[in-house]
């Protein structure tokens, strides 16, 4: 089995697609995953869609919300340490610029602010050490195997700002996973005008079938300002018959429904 996954080599993203047996083929950019699994270039992909303390990857939101048809197969949620990478020789008092994902440099920002260096954002962790390679005054935030792949020197670590640091990985494939009795559902929907109450019936047709919500967010629908779209994470399969009845009572009080997939859950919501 192929793997398509945010690359390249040395990223957290290849630490989650990782734990799926099967071929590693990395790209450069999450809508290059989702474009290789549409086009069937590779059998699953895994790309970001949220952590815990920076909340959701948006562009995974809006790929699977808009754009693609895939399905949300699976999810791997595994802690993220961060570390300072810097070459052999640097010193770390003469570092004027710091790169990295804009993620890890939102997450790390008490430590870059008392270094009092400059950010540059990179497409991945992986690329920001393959940039800072044989360079002086220049470091990188990344993992443990981007310092080794790149040979480059572990300054400082676990540097970010919280302990509990999670990022939750999505698997995407054309079909979403059978029912395995410990599920989680996720959906899209919009209401279908602005009205006081609206999201309240929606969410009060879940209350009634005592169907948990482990998640709901809100975004731009990218139609209007002050227009939004609504994301929700349930416990359930979406062929639960609880859910089905659900999803089938509020088809009439929104505009549009979207299921992205039913899933394993992992981990404690």
């Amino acid at each position: 089995m192929k793997i398509g996954f945010l690359g390249p080599t040395g990223t957290f993203t290849e630490e989650a697609a990782s734990t799926i047996r099967g071929e590693l083929v990395p790209y450069a950019t999450i809508p290059d995953v989702f474009r290789a699994v549409h086009k069937k270039e590779v059998d699953v992909g895994v790309v970001p869609i949220e952590n815990s303390i920076e909340g959701s990857v948006g562009v995974t939101l809006d790929l699977l919300a808009h754009q693609y048809l895939l399905k949300i197969k699976g999810e791997i949620i595994i802690p993220i340490s961060l570390n300072l990478l810097i070459n052999s020789g640097t010193d770390l008092n003469d570092l004027k610029m710091v790169y990295s994902h804009y993620q890890p440099l939102s997450q790390c920002r008490m430590f870059l602010e008392k270094m009092g260096v400059r950010t540059q954002a990179t497409r991945s962790t992986a690329e920001a050490s393959e940039i800072i390679k044989d360079k002086k005054n220049v470091a990188a935030i990344g993992t443990r195997r981007a310092a080794t792949l790149y040979g480059l020197k572990i300054a400082a670590e676990d540097i970010q700002d919280h302990e509990s640091n999670m990022t939750r990985f999505v698997v995407i494939d054309h079909e979403d996973h059978v029912p395995t009795g410990r599920d989680k559902t996720s959906l899209v929907l919009c209401l279908s005008n602005d009205r006081p109450g609206g999201l309240y019936e929606i969410l009060g047709e879940f209350a009634r079938e005592k169907i948990n919500l482990t998640k709901i967010e809100s975004r731009p629908s990218k139609e209007k300002l002050g227009s939004y779209i609504f994301f929700v994470d349930l416990e359930g399969h979406h062929s639960d018959l609880k859910v089905v009845n659900v999803i089938n009572r509020i088809r009439s009080k929104v505009g549009y429904i979207k299921i992205l997939g039913s899933y394993p859950q992992e981990g404690d919501d």
